[in-house]
């Protein structure tokens, strides 16, 4: 017999999961946003019962017939979910892209490298009112690579998610899902990013400058800086030997062929890719 389930799922992320689980489980509901194309689609291929956009105020809850259910898989999703959903389940299940209780709140991923971490990973957790402060059930770590960027990182979670919603699973059937509070005095929390959050602080040092940019590389927003008042969104640094007289200002042009070499507070950066590059820039010009 199948495992009914219930799925708050988005992205190409949860489109994937929503493949695997289909074939194993039995899925009472979708739950998505109105990007998620692919999820909608199949859905209502389906004839699953679908429930688009923003689950708050009631609105989720009350589609959801049944008073009381068992098992709700949160993957992904954009919403924050409220108490009178949480209520319906006796196992309401987030998985998040961290180790928690470090980097509670959105895009861990990009705060992580951001952070210069050197691990992060995946947490399976109950939900609470609280933004990923519920008990834990499981945690997979894996390593960041000086290489690695927000996407590439999402691209590993598509191979450890799987397996950590069927591990879910299995403990749920045998009735071994066990649970670990999280320790709050560990806890970090991050603010939610924007496109124009992207901009690039010269003065940083140019590790932080480096991570700032991997971090926000294509296919994301980027990070960016201005050249006489023109965007540039820049997908790659690496460091740069060339000499500078410390007293110029951070974010000065030392030099523009064959590479653009930039100044920071203790080093220079070479810029190795520009997004759409149409600016002829010109040495000793700053960037801000």
């Amino acid at each position: 017999m199948k495992t009914n389930i219930y799925l708050l799922i988005s992205g190409k992320l949860g489109y994937n999961l929503l493949i695997e689980l289909y074939n194993f489980t039995h899925i009472e509901l979708i739950a998505t946003d109105k990007n998620s194309l692919d999820i909608i689609d199949f859905a209502k291929n389906e004839n699953i019962p679908l429930f688009i956009g923003n689950p708050r105020n009631g609105k989720l809850a009350a589609f959801i017939s049944n008073s009381q259910n068992e098992l709700l898989l949160s993957i992904n999703y954009p919403f924050l979910i409220e108490e009178d959903l949480i209520k319906k389940f006796n196992y309401p299940i987030n998985f998040h892209g961290s180790l928690l209780p470090k980097y509670r709140g959105r895009t861990p991923h990009v705060w992580s490298i951001i952070n210069n971490e050197c691990e992060t990973g995946v947490t399976a957790h109950f939900i609470d009112v609280g933004c990923d402060t519920g008990d834990v059930i499981l945690q997979k770590k894996m390593s960041i690579s000086e290489n690695d960027t927000g996407f590439s990182i999402l691209e590993k979670y598509i191979e450890i998610y799987p397996l950590m919603v069927r591990e879910i699973i299995n403990l749920f059937e045998s009735k071994n899902i066990k649970r670990i509070k999280q320790d709050n005095s560990l806890s970090t929390i991050y603010a939610k990013r924007a496109p124009n959050d992207g901009k690039i602080n010269w003065d940083w040092q140019k590790e932080r400058i480096k991570n700032w940019v991997r971090a926000q590389t294509d296919p994301y927003p980027g990070a960016f800086t201005f050249f006489d008042d023109k965007k540039i969104i820049i997908d790659k640094v690496s460091f740069s030997e060339i000499g500078f007289n410390n007293e110029l200002k951070n974010g000065t042009i030392l030099q523009v062929k064959p590479f653009l070499v930039v100044k920071t507070s203790n080093g220079a950066v070479k810029i190795d890719l520009i997004r759409n590059n149409k600016v002829e820039f010109v040495q000793n010009k700053i960037l801000r």
